[in-house]
């Protein structure tokens, strides 16, 4: 992966609870992105393993957001 836009849709295919939450209350489309603490946190381990599984670059990491 080498886009923030593929490493959402990935995260998004990992988990579907998530994304079933957020799109039950519209946040993946709201201007803010307001996500609960569960998804925020379910990101950042998700974002942390593919960096140190070499998937993604360490620069990248830092700059993900959801």
């Amino acid at each position: 992966m080498t886009t923030q836009k593929q490493i959402r849709a990935a995260f998004w295919q990992a988990h579907p609870t998530h994304e079933a939450y957020a799109r039950k209350w519209e946040i993946k489309t709201a201007p803010h992105n307001r996500h609960n603490t569960e998804t925020r946190t379910a990101f950042v381990d998700f974002v942390d393993c593919l960096a140190k599984a070499g998937e993604i670059s360490e620069n990248l990491a830092f700059r993900a957001t959801l």
